[in-house]
């Protein structure tokens, strides 16, 4: 569990940083209003399935068929992800398209995420024996690990914000 949670602490380094170079700096995702209102909904809805894997990983056991809920986040995150890798080349067009090493951080994360997805496999196989249960989970985690990530879960929770203006876009 731990390596996942490593992992995933890496994938949220990594996204914070796409997210402010490349998204808000160079992109300016947010100015561009209903341009880009299509892929701001995808990242909003993508920063919610972190935010459920940031603020719980660490700190419960997801048992029995609760399992079944954290594998629909999982799943989640991924097509939501796909989705965003094809809407991005419409709203990106006027651009010139994705920036060439926004590409390149988006299939680090893709790696990064599948690793930490191959690691906590078997973490779900064995709390999917349990009894079902969402129980807190006190493993041996380093406190600056557990608690970076439930401070990246309120970083998500604020980026994931669709600003109203995009509101029925």
């Amino acid at each position: 569990m731990i390596i996942a949670l490593r992992l995933l602490a890496i994938q949220g380094v990594i996204g914070a940083f796409d997210t402010l170079y490349y998204h808000e700096w160079r992109a300016r995702l947010p100015a561009r209003g209903r341009q880009a209102a299509s892929e701001l909904k995808l990242h909003a809805a993508r920063d919610f399935c972190y935010a459920v894997q940031f603020a719980t990983l660490p700190w419960i056991a997801w048992q029995g068929a609760w399992v079944l809920l954290l594998v629909g986040v999982l799943v989640a995150e991924i097509v939501l992800t796909l989705t965003d890798f094809v809407v991005e080349i419409a709203v990106r067009k006027q651009l010139g398209d994705v920036y060439a090493g926004e590409r390149v951080t988006h299939a680090v994360m893709g790696i990064l995420y599948g690793a930490m997805v191959a690691k906590l496999i078997p973490v779900m196989l064995d709390w999917s024996a349990r009894p079902t249960a969402i129980v807190v989970d006190w493993i041996d985690i380093p406190p600056p690990l557990r608690w970076g990530l439930l401070a990246m879960t309120a970083s998500d929770r604020r980026r994931g914000q669709v600003p109203s203006t995009l509101d029925g876009a």
